[in-house]
């Protein structure tokens, strides 16, 4: 980018095991070095917004427990995950529940991550921004998984068991964050419903059914694509809430709240009109649509420059302080049709034929 930022190729790391502990120890000893240096940030990131560390591993124990009572796999996978990287299992656990821990966090937080989804019959898929802290640029990694159940794709950061992804039966996940007012961490993370969803759903209503029944306590959004169609599903304390209309053929998201229930106790100053100013240049590229054949004809939809009105693409502001030099990290396509996920690193102005790296679920 303009400002000297070089977006690095993410390695891929292979888990295969019948054993939910097993594919913990994978990825524990996989993450090595990458995955300490990501733990070490985040301990800093948690100090910066004022979380003493103490409180830390209160709230990542909890989490730990609720994860354990709801889905006793990937307890244990985070558990084998400490095992293999020499992290206690409360700091494996902290760093999945890192979006729950933050929430605790002071101060305004700038624009995160944009999903467009194309939703015309037979031709559903997406794309997506990732935007995170800048110090973690080198802390993510591909990932294909495969277990009894079958197998999926992803983007995720190194202790971290889903972000992005797609399973072998064309159920694929994005993220984007959220804030309402009675946010809390200790409950089941946000990134493990993701991870629940790629695990176990072989079709949109089974994905629906398991994240309306996650007992999630912090704010996101996650939209599923499936062959059969797309929704978005808003987490919060306010309860889940389906999102299935859009703008046109698509459906979008940015962070903040579509739903009326959530949008009642929102935290607005986490992300407006940063967020809002992103939506409505997303909505105006969508009704402009060219009918898109396919995920690659969705990136220019999530290129910025100045002048556009908005965000899609995050860089630091000269002189960001540690926490607040958020950068776009990644952009991620998902073909559900094919079980496809491509990712290239950085944002999508620097995506290129060179830069793409492409994964399929399906043997």
């Amino acid at each position: 980018m303009m400002d000297g930022f070089v977006a690095e190729q993410p390695p891929l790391v292979q888990l295969a095991s019948g054993s939910a502990h097993d594919r913990g120890l994978q990825r524990g000893r996989a993450g090595g070095e990458r995955l300490s240096a990501g733990w070490s940030t985040y301990a800093g990131l948690f100090s910066a917004g004022g979380i003493d560390a103490a409180r830390v591993r209160e709230e990542a124990l909890a989490s730990l427990a609720a994860v354990e009572a709801w889905d006793p796999d990937l307890a244990d996978e985070m558990r084998g995950t400490a095992a293999g990287s020499g992290l206690t299992e409360w700091q494996v656990s902290a760093l999945n529940a890192r979006t729950e821990i933050l929430s605790l966090a002071g101060g305004q937080r700038p624009g995160e991550c944009s999903t467009v989804i194309s939703t015309i019959p037979g031709q559903v898929f997406s794309a997506q921004t990732w935007d995170w802290h800048e110090e973690l640029s080198a802390s993510w990694h591909l990932q294909s998984v495969s277990h009894p159940g079958g197998s999926f794709v992803g983007l995720t950061e190194f202790g971290i068991l889903a972000k992005i992804g797609v399973n072998n039966h064309g159920v694929g996940v994005h993220l984007n964050v959220l804030g309402h007012r009675e946010d809390a961490p200790g409950a089941v993370p946000v990134h493990l419903a993701a991870a629940q969803v790629l695990y176990r759903a072989h079709t949109l209503d089974e994905a629906l059914d398991l994240l309306l029944a996650a007992p999630v306590r912090t704010s996101s959004s996650i939209s599923v694509v499936t062959p059969q169609g797309a929704r978005m599903v808003e987490l919060s304390p306010a309860g889940p809430q389906v999102v299935g209309h859009g703008y046109g053929n698509y459906l979008l998201h940015t962070n903040h709240f579509l739903s009326d229930k959530p949008a009642a106790g929102e935290r607005v100053e986490l992300y407006q009109p940063d967020s809002g100013q992103r939506l409505e240049l997303l909505s105006r590229r969508c009704r402009n649509h060219f009918d898109p054949t396919g995920p690659t004809d969705l990136v220019p939809y999530l290129c910025s420059r100045p002048g556009d009105g908005a965000d899609l693409c995050c860089v630091p502001a000269a002189g960001a302080r540690f926490g607040d030099r958020w950068r776009t990290l990644a952009t991620a396509l998902i073909h559900p049709e094919t079980a496809l996920l491509q990712v290239s690193p950085g944002a999508p102005t620097e995506a290129g034929s060179g830069t793409w790296q492409q994964l399929t679920a399906r043997p």
